[in-house]
């Protein structure tokens, strides 16, 4: 799996844009430590990732951010996650568009970008379940 690829194709799919790695590091040059974060519209997208080399952390980072689209929160929220089948859920863009099009429509005028596209992940996981496509097995 190509996390960053994926998640690139994912974002413009959706009409989000391009997404940014904003990558920084610390340690002295034989233990250098990567750390990425994942922005799309200047809005931080999922937890980051940090790793031995650039290519780790921006994977972590596309991994986490990829997770948040699919509707997951992320670990700092204390959102009480609706139980949703386990796998990887299909995509559809047409149905994600739709999803993201109502969440925004329907979100409070404070909303986070985090907050609309967690509504718009479980109303995207609900319409493919009443259509019956659910997620396929890991």
């Amino acid at each position: 799996m190509n996390a960053k690829g994926d998640l690139i194709a994912r974002a413009l799919s959706l009409g989000l844009g391009a997404p940014e790695f904003e990558v920084s590091s610390d340690g002295p040059p034989h233990q250098r430590t990567f750390h990425v974060t994942v922005r799309i519209g200047g809005e931080p997208l999922g937890e980051g990732g940090s790793g031995r080399s650039r290519k780790d952390a921006e994977r972590a980072a596309a991994d986490s951010a990829l997770r948040v689209l699919d509707g997951e929160p992320m670990a700092d929220t204390e959102e009480v996650h609706d139980e949703a089948p386990a796998g990887r859920w299909p995509i559809y863009a047409g149905v994600l568009e739709a999803a993201l099009e109502t969440a925004a429509e329907f979100a409070d005028e404070d909303a986070s970008l985090d907050d609309v596209r967690r509504d718009a992940g479980r109303l995207y996981r609900e319409l493919l379940l009443d259509l019956g496509h659910g997620p396929e097995p890991l």
